[in-house]
């Protein structure tokens, strides 16, 4: 009960001045919605099946750049783990890649996949790729060079190494890798929909503003958080799971 008050208390002292302000009219209405009509305003595009469309835009979106960048990235990171060499060589290009904003390339982007949906899957790829491949590669290296000679007692395959001993020794550092991976891309994917986009919860939110409807604003950013915070504590909770089971 104490954590659950400890959680709520900051959101539920919001929406009590929230509300206090919309009363008492300290703030227009226009650059503060009331709570009520926020409400109203997600009822209607709900019902209409809008906010589900966008919401469907972004989610696959980001999916399919979050599988892209999950399978380049363990490919990688298993093979620079192995192979110092090959890691070498790609450690600038990779490097200068991971510290260029990827909002930034947006314009490059649209020249090179036109302007249908691969810019923003493009986006979603290069912001969740850095933080998976780091992380996998970190927690590769991190295995206990100790298991090596057990793999070697029990007589495994190097197959059999990495199934039974290698995976489950990284795998705590790898869904953390994939956590941070999907938080970094579904910002940076809302962020491309506001400037390229004809659809999605950024694009919702970017439409919204130029028309001054500020509740459909609200409603698309607590849409965001809402998502973000859901799909976080989903992932966060396999990653417990997976190491308390470790």
């Amino acid at each position: 009960m104490s954590r659950f008050l400890y959680y709520f208390s900051l959101p539920v002292v919001f929406i009590i001045l929230w509300t206090v302000s919309s009363v008492n009219e300290w703030v227009p209405s226009l650059l503060l919605p009331a709570p009520w009509t926020v409400i109203s305003s997600a009822r209607e595009l709900i019902i209409s099946g809008e906010l589900w469309h966008h919401i469907l835009a972004s989610a696959s979106r980001t999916f399919v750049g979050f599988v892209f960048a999950t399978i380049l990235a363990f490919s990688l990171a298993f093979l620079f783990s192995k192979n110092e060499k090959a890691h070498a060589s790609g450690y600038l290009l990779i490097e200068v890649l991971r510290v260029t904003p990827p909002l930034s390339i947006i314009p490059l982007l649209i020249l090179w996949l036109g302007i249908g949906e691969g810019p923003k899957i493009g986006i979603v790829f290069l912001s969740s790729f850095f933080p998976i491949y780091l992380s996998t590669l970190s927690a590769l290296r991190g295995v206990d060079p100790k298991l090596k000679e057990v793999a070697k007692v029990l007589g495994f395959t190097r197959k059999e190494t990495l199934q039974n001993l290698t995976l489950p020794a990284a795998m705590p550092g790898i869904l953390t890798g994939l956590r941070l991976g999907f938080g970094y891309s579904w910002r940076a994917l809302v962020g491309a929909e506001l400037v390229a986009a004809s659809s999605g919860l950024g694009f919702m939110i970017s439409e919204a503003g130029e028309f001054v409807q500020t509740d459909i604003v609200f409603v698309g950013v607590f849409t965001i958080a809402i998502l973000g915070i859901f799909a976080d504590v989903l992932l966060k909770h396999i990653v417990s799971r997976f190491i308390v089971v470790n």
